[in-house]
């Protein structure tokens, strides 16, 4: 059963566009990146502690954000990492744990950490102004958490776009009670990357935001929203219709470049699971591992009846967990970035071989793409049945000159936000109203599509729409937001708020 509803055909597209021309130097931030992270930020004061419960075990680690310089495979860039790798350290614990962690901020600008997925206490979603203060630069802030659910997560920060530089790192959590039946486990986080090749993410907003041309060939659409665009060729990704704004340099696979890539060691014969997170802040990738079939087991961390595929697609916040089951040789691990030219690639070797030549492509991204919205959930996954409580409204809606995304009609900061009832079965619709794929993600919260599967970020394709149902338990102030960060930071973000 497929999830999404269509309003109607889109009438036009537009190319995702390389930026060109963009400065190095000297060119002016826009308040979305600057040290005021958002219109609605005020001050919060000092966030409560929490106490571990009798026999809750504590998992703690400190993390270090600073200016660094990094080698992708050949490229070297200046960015801004935790500690001196992207992704970062990976932080691990087991379902039920508290987590404790201390980020040390030695950045020029202020920072935040989101935990990307986890059902988490509101003071350390990590949202500035919203559930706590940034933390400024030269001082550090501690965050504690209990972990609830296990799965596949990641953790970045929530400030103007710092994701889309090196900030990111993957968090597990493990299920205490899971059948040990993998050989081997392989975290695989893809990436889009422009920092320090010749400009910065902060850069390329003020060129989104500015409407300086550069690359942009859409003067004449001004005012306009996506979805009323008339008369233009349609170029777009299906089935994505315009799949991002920003054709990017590089794209890497556990930091590496296509020339350098990770590579992956088994043996043959053995069963991998690959917790695959698409830490990208522009990009849908399609992925595959050449010579191979892939059985899709998770999605966003929760289980899904087990569906066997050539490849499958993964927008910007997504996790997906796979098995695969390996032969020996040398293989392809490859993520194509969905409507841009590139490739992101690492190497799977279980015995000696020559390795494929850097842009090979699988002949399995030619077969079955499985769409994430088509898989079912487990019988574990399900939220109790239940009638909504109460429905509301996010209408997706934005344009490119001037570069504004909205929900309901504003930007973040400008619209109304959705009121929450605590202990109510809330029905969330969402309707993007534009030519672009939104991957739409909630914060502190996992929603179920009208087939019960279980996610906390999901794509929604050009015109079309997707009811969602939340059960309201976990009172705060919250966001729900596109992870196109770029969208995100120009408005496409709204607050969801519990009554008081």
């Amino acid at each position: 059963m497929n999830a999404s509803r269509a309003i109607s055909q889109p009438a036009a597209s537009r190319r995702a566009f390389l930026l060109g021309g963009l400065a190095t130097a000297g060119t002016m931030v826009l308040a979305g990146c600057s040290n005021d992270p958002s219109p609605a930020a005020r001050p919060i004061g000092a966030t409560p502690s929490l106490t571990p419960s009798a026999g809750q075990r504590v998992v703690s680690q400190s993390l270090v954000a600073k200016p660094t310089t990094l080698d992708l495979g050949g490229v070297t860039v200046d960015t801004w990492a935790y500690g001196d790798t992207a992704p970062g350290p990976l932080l691990r614990a087991k379902a039920g744990d508290m987590l404790r962690v201390t980020v040390d901020n030695q950045l020029p600008d202020d920072t935040t950490i989101h935990w990307h997925g986890i059902r988490l206490r509101n003071v350390a979603d990590g949202v500035p102004g919203q559930t706590q203060d940034p933390i400024k630069p030269g001082t550090s802030y501690t965050y504690e958490f209990t972990a609830p659910d296990p799965g596949t997560y990641f953790f970045h920060p929530h400030v103007g776009v710092q994701l889309d530089r090196g900030l990111y790192a993957p968090l597990i959590i493990d299920d205490p009670s899971e059948p040990g039946r993998y050989d081997a486990e392989w975290v695989v986080v893809l990436d889009d990357w422009i920092d320090g090749t010749g400009t910065t993410p902060d850069e390329v907003f003020t060129k989104l935001t500015g409407g300086q041309g550069g690359g942009m060939d859409h003067g004449s659409m001004e005012g306009m929203d996506h979805g009323a665009m008339r008369g233009m060729a349609r170029d777009g990704a299906q089935p994505f219709g315009d799949a991002g704004d920003v054709a990017y340099p590089h794209y890497v696979i556990n930091g590496r470049a296509p020339a350098d890539p990770d590579v992956l060691r088994a043996k043959p014969g053995q069963r991998v699971r690959m917790r695959v997170i698409n830490a990208g802040s522009d990009t849908i990738f399609a992925v595959a591992m050449g010579g191979h079939q892939m059985t899709v087991t998770a999605t966003d961390g929760w289980p899904v009846e087990p569906v066997t595929t050539d490849a499958f697609y993964i927008g910007m916040g997504e996790r997906y967990d796979v098995e695969v089951t390996l032969d020996d040789g040398v293989f392809p691990l490859v993520a194509t970035p969905v409507g841009k030219k590139g490739i992101a690639r690492a190497l799977v070797r279980t015995g000696p071989g020559r390795a494929p030549a850097d842009d090979t492509t699988p002949r399995e991204l030619s077969g079955q793409v499985l769409m994430g919205t088509d898989l079912r959930p487990a019988e574990s996954s399900r939220l109790d049945p239940k009638d909504p409580d109460d429905q509301q409204m996010l209408h997706l809606s934005g344009q490119m000159q001037p570069y504004s995304w909205a929900v309901n009609g504003k930007p973040f900061g400008q619209n109304t936000p959705i009121s929450l009832t605590r202990g109510s079965r809330v029905r969330l619709r969402m309707m993007n109203m534009t030519t672009m794929t939104h991957p739409m993600h909630l914060h502190g919260h996992t929603f179920a599509l009208p087939n019960g599967l279980r996610k906390d970020t999901v794509l929604i394709a050009p015109m079309r729409s997707i009811d969602v149902d939340l059960d309201a338990d976990n009172p705060g102030d919250w966001m729900a937001h596109c992870h196109n960060i770029y969208h995100a930071e120009a408005g496409m973000m709204i607050a969801l708020n519990y009554v008081k």
